[in-house]
Order: structure tokens, then C-alpha cells, then sequence
């Protein structure tokens, strides 16, 4: 589901009368979070989540994190519910045998970085993990979720974004008020340009971090100036994708904006090849995209991947190493 614009305007009629259910929904939440965890791990577990629904940048996140835990000398495990996948779980991703249709396009693009695991219920998720060898474990997403205790919670904003017009949905674009969320936090993680992070300035409790990111493209030699693409993108906010294209000087002839995780179907992809051969244009999509692609498509279509930048990594080492994660 594409989000409503309503959600990033001040003032909408819409998102007042909506206003009743967005209060439903966040008395709903803030129920659920104060449920006492089942399950408690022996090993370090890291939340990565957010406030706001979808699109903020927590897998990119994740595969950050992964990359620096790794770095440290541990082994961190991911563990995701698994979202537009049939299985249940716990189960680790397999790339070789399993799909996005099995597992979700998420946790299949996460298996390339840590040891993943699928798992609807996610203290099974967690202990699968840490059976298997995990001395850490990343939760993707999860923030509203009190089933595992969490010894490090990080929420992930679009700064571009921030808490768009301030209601939990439907009303706006929350899953709790940004307040109560943030009591919760250990640290903030916004994410976007410059101009956008300097911008976005809430209110942080005592005792939580600010950090600071920004995506970039991964070098790939790809020459990207004046080629003319067709772009298409299933993600939370694909217009992100769209202006980083233009960024690197690519030609964006046309642009589909495709719903979060929308499977592609025969339909679909034969009229996006269609479009591209009539007018001369190449196929390219993001790197979350091309996992649900069918292998026989994959070849015909560009990847652009993104990566997370930290401006300082200082802060967030710190709150490692305040749960007992340093160098090995």
C-alpha cells in the first residue's frame, strides 16, 4: 500500500476525522508494549525498528550493523518475521532453495550479509539464533513487539519524512506517538541528506543517541550518466530511488512507483520490458526489488544498490560497548 499524502500534510481534514482511530490504534500499542518479554537471550539482542510504518531505511540499517559486528570479531545473527513469505518458522534463509514468496524479499537480501532466520513468532526466531551460534542478534523490526527482551533498541527515521503529520495511523503515518516511542529508544538513527538531518531536530530523553546517515550508491562502474532507464521500485518510498538515479546523472525516462513488496507478476513484468524495448530504455530497480524477481528476469534488469553511510560512528559504539560489544 502506497502511503496517503494526507499523511505528510499540516492541517488535513482527513487525518482529523480519522483522528478517533489513529487513538484506538495507539491505545492498542501502547497495551501491547508494556507486556514483560517471554524470552530473554544469553546473547546481546539489538532492535532495529522504527515509529513510523515502513520506508525509513531499516534494512539498509541492518546490513550496516551486520557488516560492523562482523568487523568486531562477532557473529551476528538477523532475525526478521519474514514479511510476504509463507513460512512460519524458524527457519534460516536459504537463497539457494528458497524465494521471496517463502521467506519475504527482506530477509532473502539480508542472508547475503549474517546467518538470517525467519520466524513469525519472533522469541522462536531469537532462540533458533542463538542455538545456532549467534554471539548477537539483530531484530529487523520488531520495536513494537515485547515478546524478546531487547538490550539495545535503535528507532529508524526518514528525515526527509520525519513523523510526517504527527497521528498514529490511519490517521498518520505512526504506529505510536513519536513521544511514547521514544522514551523506549537507546539511540535515534535519521537517515537522509544533510539539509533534511539538520532539519529534523525532535525531542530525544535523557539517554538517547543521536545518530546521523545518509544512503549511498554503491560503486559498481556502472557509467550511469545520460543512460536512459526505465526505473521500477516496490519500496516504502520509491520516489528516494527514483531521485538517487537522477543523482548520478541517469536519464529517468520513466518511473514506476510500485506498491511495498508488490510480488511481480507475468502481466507486469511483460509490459515493463515492453515499455522499455519500445522506447530504448533500460530496466533498472533496486536491490530489494531484484530478489523478488524471477530468475529468468533477473538478467534483464540493472540493479542500483544503496548503502548506509554513518557520519560518526561514535555514539552507537559507545552503546555497544555499554552491553558488553567491543573488539574482539
Amino acid at each position: 500500500m502506497k502511503p496517503p499524502l494526507f499523511w505528510y500534510q499540516p492541517n488535513s481534514l482527513i487525518a482529523l476525522l480519522l483522528s478517533p482511530l489513529g487513538a484506538i490504534y495507539a491505545a492498542a500499542t501502547a497495551r501491547r508494549v508494556k507486556q514483560k518479554p517471554t524470552f530473554k537471550a544469553s546473547v546481546p539482542v539489538i532492535c532495529i525498528g522504527n515509529i513510523n510504518a515502513g520506508g525509513t531505511g531499516k534494512t539498509p540499517t541492518a546490513i550496516a550493523l551486520a557488516q560492523r559486528l562482523t568487523d568486531l570479531g562477532h557473529a551476528p545473527h538477523i532475525v526478521s518475521r519474514g514479511y510476504g513469505g509463507s513460512e512460519v518458522g524458524p527457519v534460516q534463509v536459504d537463497p539457494a532453495t528458497q524465494t521471496a514468496l517463502d521467506v519475504g524479499d527482506e530477509p532473502l537480501m539480508l542472508s547475503a550479509f549474517a546467518p538470517t532466520w525467519v520466524s513469525k513468532d519472533r522469541a522462536q526466531g531469537v532462540q533458533s539464533a542463538q542455538a545456532a551460534g549467534a554471539t548477537v542478534i539483530l531484530l529487523d523490526d520488531g520495536f513494537q513487539n515485547p515478546s524478546v527482551n531487547k538490550d539495545l533498541q535503535i528507532v529508524v527515521v526518514d528525515a526527509v519524512k520525519g513523523f510526517g503529520n504527527g497521528p498514529t495511523m490511519p490517521a498518520g503515518p505512526l504506529r505510536e506517538p513519536a513521544s511514547a516511542g521514544l522514551i523506549r529508544a537507546d539511540a535515534i538513527l535519521a537517515i537522509g541528506p544533510e539539509a533534511a538531518r539538520t532539519k529534523f531536530s525532535p525531542l530525544l530523553p535523557q539517554g538517547c543517541a543521536r545518530l546521523d546517515g545518509q544512503l549511498d550508491p554503491l560503486p559498481t562502474g556502472m557509467p550511469w550518466g545520460n543512460l536512459p532507464v526505465l526505473a521500477f521500485a516496490g519500496i516504502g518510498h520509491p520516489e528516494k530511488f527514483f531521485a538517487t538515479l537522477k543523482s548520478l546523472g541517469a536519464d529517468v525516462v520513466r518511473s514506476e512507483a510500485l506498491d511495498d513488496h508488490q510480488p511481480f507478476t507475468d502481466a507486469l513484468l511483460t509490459r515493463l520490458e515492453g515499455e522499455a524495448k519500445a522506447y530504448g530504455l533500460n530496466l533498472v530497480t533496486t536491490e530489494k526489488d531484484a530478489v523478488r524477481l524471477p530468475d529468468h528476469f533477473r538478467a534483464k534488469v540493472m540493479v542500483l544498490p544503496v548503502r548506509l553511510s554513518l557520519m560518526d560512528w561514535g555514539p552507537l559504539d559507545a552503546k555497544l560497548a555499554a552491553i558488553g560489544i567491543n573488539q574482539k
